[in-house]
């Protein structure tokens, strides 16, 4: 039998890349099937495989198709692979790059609203996060197309972190909005404040994979 080459690790710091931009939400889950071991390792290697790809390559169009490739298979297809995958891994982490870039892209106007109403209170995640002034419609869907493309030619890290500081702003955002709509529109206001809850789980998910990554442990 021929020996094995090694695999190649995905984290660590021994990579030599362009650090990049990013962003995302109205984040809510979206619907995803899935069947336990098979489906969990096809997960992972199909996670692995695109990045490799994306980062192997030097050519801007390889990037950009990766970026758009959920709306090109469609974010169900997406969904199969990996909404299933634990949060706090590559695959999972990956779903959650392409899930928030696909629900600011679908919605940049409410999304605007978001992060202008969180940005000035979480002024730290604002500057991670990188909007453009002022952060409108079409800045949201700019710098959600950046923190996708960052995961495939700039720092993986980085991009999850910036991804999630987004995350944090819009939330934050998302629970001013609720308070304002507290007693004028009760339910409103709740769904506000559990899109807010569950965003700012995101911006957790998001960062202890970045640091997974660094330390070469997310798979």
């Amino acid at each position: 039998m021929s020996e094995q080459p090694e695999p190649r690790a995905y984290g660590g710091a021994n990579r030599h890349h362009k650090p990049k931009p990013f962003a995302p939400i109205d984040f809510e889950p979206f619907a995803g099937g899935a069947d336990p071991a098979r489906v969990s390792e096809a997960a992972h290697l199909a996670a692995q495989a695109l990045v490799r790809r994306g980062r192997d390559s030097d050519d801007p169009k390889v990037t950009r198709r990766l970026v758009k490739l959920a709306d090109e298979q469609g974010l169900e297809a997406i969904a199969e692979m990996w909404a299933e995958s634990p949060a706090r891994s590559l695959p999972g982490a990956l779903w959650r790059l392409y899930a928030l870039r696909a629900a600011t892209i679908q919605n940049p106007e409410k999304i605007s609203v978001y992060f202008r109403a969180g940005r000035d209170t979480a002024q730290v995640s604002n500057v991670v996060a990188g909007a453009a002034e002022p952060p409108g419609a079409e800045e949201m869907k700019t710098m959600a197309d950046a923190i996708l493309s960052g995961a495939f030619d700039g720092e993986f890290d980085v991009a999850l972190e910036r991804s999630a500081a987004f995350c944090r702003v819009v939330a934050l955002g998302q629970a001013t909005l609720a308070d304002g709509a507290e007693h004028s529109n009760e339910g409103h206001a709740s769904k506000l404040t559990r899109n807010s809850h569950q965003l700012v789980k995101t911006a957790e998910d998001l960062e202890h994979a970045a640091n997974a990554w660094r330390l070469g442990e997310l798979d």
